[in-house]
């Protein structure tokens, strides 16, 4: 019986390899227990939001550093530190427990390395945090602490505690079936605790997370999952009847669901995505909501001809970035992302929003969204875009968040939605 520790060590190791953390928990996941799951879960997703601060309070705690080929150990070191900190397991199971999934990952050598250094922890806790600097406190790489501090001074606090947190479970009612009170009476009675947000139109956040399969008419089209700052996307838009809209990086397709149950009479709307596999998951959530998408692969910075033939009316442009906004849902991002990647992002976004324009009608509008809270991505791309003489950005504001120069970045908060960023683009009419 594969143990979750052991398993949770292997794929942190392999994450700090450089592979994708969600492309590796599924089959990870399958090879444990079902009852073992949701902890080797937390203890992967816990560990990697805190390893800035873990790795650094285990270097303090090894008389020297592990090998390359013992990454395994080094993982595990920092799952026993997250778990003695942050789980209700009592220290001498979670002690026990760690020091066995040493000799589960075949190298009984270490057992008495890993005892021996969370022992030390416990006695050490409080003056061990002494020894950290602040990017480390805050569980933050050094140049992205230093990034957030210049951009967003005293905020930080709040940004750094959000991407450690875990992130709470939002949903979008499909009102064309059922009313959002209506659905949180049925929520109610099935004993999940939930409450709507003030600032959505269709938006509620649970009190706890719930399997999908749990939720009230899910198979049958009433809710989805989305994140209650990705919800915004389609208000901002307000599709009208008859419109076409273009998705152009639609994947996993919740935004282009949210589009066309908020409009159910579009004239169409087209989803592409670069990735067929990508396209595979909105393809199934438009049969699960019964919507009619019209599913495209395509490269948005350079669509095919098809696709500029007849220009849309609006355009949804929710484009690749470094993700930094969502680092809780991701927390892979803290370990892989470096600085030297935003110049990368910053050109890959300004080509696709120059190889959309030409499908944009005059008069039309497009709205560019990252999940990023970096201002290379967001500010500085869509102004190095409005420099073109047919570019005009409107003005809006949102309940919460940081109006910018050309959109509005809304912020990642403990308990509320995900780092987003939006710029509202419209192309004049002559």
């Amino acid at each position: 019986m594969a143990s979750a520790r052991a398993t949770a060590a292997k794929v942190i190791r392999r994450v700090l390899e450089g592979e994708s953390l969600h492309r590796l928990l599924p089959d990870a996941l399958n090879d444990i227990p079902p009852a073992n799951r949701p902890l080797c879960r937390e203890l992967i997703y816990g560990t990697l939001r805190e390893w800035p601060l873990l790795a650094a309070l285990s270097k303090q705690l090894l008389k020297k550093s592990l090998r390359s080929k013992d990454a395994d150990i080094a993982s595990l070191i920092c799952i026993g530190l997250y778990e003695q900190a942050h789980l209700q397991t009592p220290p001498h199971a979670a002690l026990s427990e760690t020091v066995n999934a040493a000799k589960a990952l075949k190298k009984p050598w270490a057992a008495g390395l890993v005892n021996g250094v969370l022992r030390n922890h416990q006695r050490r806790d409080a003056s061990l945090m002494g020894g950290l600097n602040p990017a480390e406190r805050a569980a933050l790489p050094s140049w992205l602490y230093d990034q957030l501090l210049t951009e967003y001074g005293d905020a930080i606090d709040d940004i750094a505690a959000a991407s450690r947190s875990r992130p709470p479970m939002a949903l979008r009612v499909n009102t064309r079936h059922i009313s959002r009170d209506r659905y949180l009476e049925t929520l109610g009675g099935a004993g999940i605790d939930a409450r709507s947000c003030p600032e959505l139109d269709a938006g509620i956040v649970l009190d706890r997370g719930v399997d999908v399969l749990k939720l009230p008419g899910f198979a049958e089209g009433w809710v989805s999952v989305q994140d209650r700052s990705a919800q915004l996307a389609a208000e901002l838009i307000n599709p009208q009847p008859g419109e076409r809209i273009l998705d152009a990086c639609a994947a996993p397709g919740g935004k282009a669901c949210h589009l066309l149950e908020r409009q159910p009479n579009l004239g169409e709307l087209v989803a592409c995505d670069i990735s067929e596999t990508r396209l595979q998951r909105v393809a199934e959530n438009s049969v699960r909501l019964n919507l009619p998408i019209k599913i495209v692969i395509a490269d948005a910075a350079a669509l095919p001809s098809a696709l500029l033939l007849q220009p849309f009316d609006v355009i949804l442009a929710d484009v690749p970035c470094s993700a930094t906004g969502v680092m809780r849902r991701n927390p892979d991002v803290k370990l892989h992302r470096r600085q030297a990647d935003l110049p990368g992002f910053a050109q890959q976004q300004l080509a696709i929003l120059r190889g959309l324009w030409p499908a944009l009608k005059p008069g039309g509008r497009l709205l560019y969204v990252t999940c990023s809270i970096l201002r290379a991505e967001n500010d500085e791309v869509i102004g190095s875009f409005c420099d073109g003489p047919d570019v005009a950005s409107q003005l809006f504001q949102l309940d919460n968040g940081v109006r910018c120069e050309y959109g509005w970045q809304i912020l990642p908060q403990d308990d509320g939605g995900d780092g987003l960023y939006f710029s509202l683009l419209k192309k004049p009419s002559s």
